[in-house]
């Protein structure tokens, strides 16, 4: 299928609704911060980024005037104190904002800010971007329901993210994946069951090899590969439950081949199960703070009623779960793809328990 048709031709941002502003008070991720995305629109130049091959990056390295400049750098400096020390001022003589790029690829269009210690020369990136409600939503799924943790701020309308390190997924596929062990291709093709797994739970699209990173671990004896997702724009907005199924996207079409020449379908089946009890027991263990982000999901409006309709219908054929049907906004249909997958972990789990005292009797 083609891109066009699987994706819609442009998301809307959506505002963070009163419910959503007081979760986010209440885990501290809304903290006041002394520069807005739309600060940094006022760029007085730029130029094109080119990658290590000498190809347009899609960004552009934005310039100031030597007053706003000054004053920029420095508020720049307290995001990144904030964001990722105690929010003091005593660690800005040995910090140098080094780059801000723009990006105007994509609907976040965020600003890139290139953070150096000049006592080591070691350096780090954040992102500036526009708060969106169904980004907001998709950065605290994760956060809860993937291996990560998420660091990220909000502060009315502008959002700071985190950098997540890791090889991109298109660069990996081209450069790197032709050069892996075939020990390495089978690791991989799992990861790909299970990350391909994940999103469809937590209803997370548009994860195009570009919106994902590679992360390669260093064991004692080999490289472990874990894939996670990068951009969480398209948080259950899309109507298509293919949207939320990486393995339909072309630009992930060598991926889905290594799943199909590595793994059996037993295989397959069993990752699929393994993810499925992770992101349960994950559920369970997050407790009230993803029943507080769920119940502010429920009233928000973060996608199309066109959108909604459409979805509800494609799980409901999947799992045949009537409750589906009488969804109205998207946080329902989010709400019951999760409760489904648990509810299933646990009938599973009082099973194997029954039988497990039936066969100890």
């Amino acid at each position: 299928m083609s891109e066009e048709k699987l994706m819609s031709k442009k998301k809307p941002a959506y505002p963070v609704s009163k419910k959503l502003n007081a979760y986010l008070e209440l885990y501290n991720r809304n903290i006041e911060i002394p520069i807005f995305y739309e600060d940094l629109l006022r760029f007085s130049g730029s130029i094109v980024v080119y990658d290590s091959n000498d190809e347009d990056s899609l960004w552009v390295r934005v310039y100031y005037s030597e007053f706003e400049r000054r004053e920029i750098d420095e508020s720049l400096k307290k995001v990144y104190s904030i964001l990722l020390a105690d929010g003091g001022d005593h660690i800005f003589q040995y910090l140098n904002i080094d780059a801000v790029d723009y990006c105007t690829f994509g609907n976040s269009k965020p600003f890139r800010i290139k953070v150096r210690n000049i006592l080591n020369d070691n350096f780090t990136y954040f992102y500036i971007k526009k708060t969106d409600a169904s980004r907001i939503y998709g950065l605290e799924l994760e956060h809860m329901l993937s291996p990560y943790n998420l660091n990220f701020l909000v502060y009315k309308n502008t959002l700071i993210e985190e950098h997540i390190a890791g090889i991109p997924g298109d660069v990996f596929i081209k450069e790197m994946l032709p050069n892996c062990t075939e020990s390495e291709k089978a690791q991989l093709a799992k990861e790909f069951v299970k990350f391909n797994e994940r999103c469809m739970i937590r209803l997370l699209g548009d994860m195009r090899s570009y919106n994902y990173v590679i992360v390669p671990t260093h064991d004692f004896d080999h490289v472990v590969y874990k894939i996670r997702a990068i951009d969480f724009d398209q948080q259950c907005y899309e109507g298509k439950l293919k949207v939320y199924r990486p393995q339909f996207f072309k630009e992930n079409y060598q991926m889905v081949e290594l799943v199909r020449a590595k793994l059996q379908s037993k295989s397959v089946d069993q990752y699929k199960l393994e993810e499925r009890s992770i992101v349960a027991k994950r559920m369970k263990s997050s407790g009230n703070r993803i029943k507080r982000l769920l119940k502010a999901c429920l009233v928000d409006t973060i996608s199309t009623k066109e959108n909604t309709e459409r979805l509800k219908s494609e799980i409901y054929e999947l799992t045949l779960d009537m409750d589906f049907k009488t969804c109205k906004k998207m946080g329902e249909v989010l709400n019951l793809a999760l409760d489904f997958v648990k509810r299933n972990y646990e009938d599973v789990s009082m099973k194997q328990i029954m039988e497990h005292r039936i066969n100890t009797n």
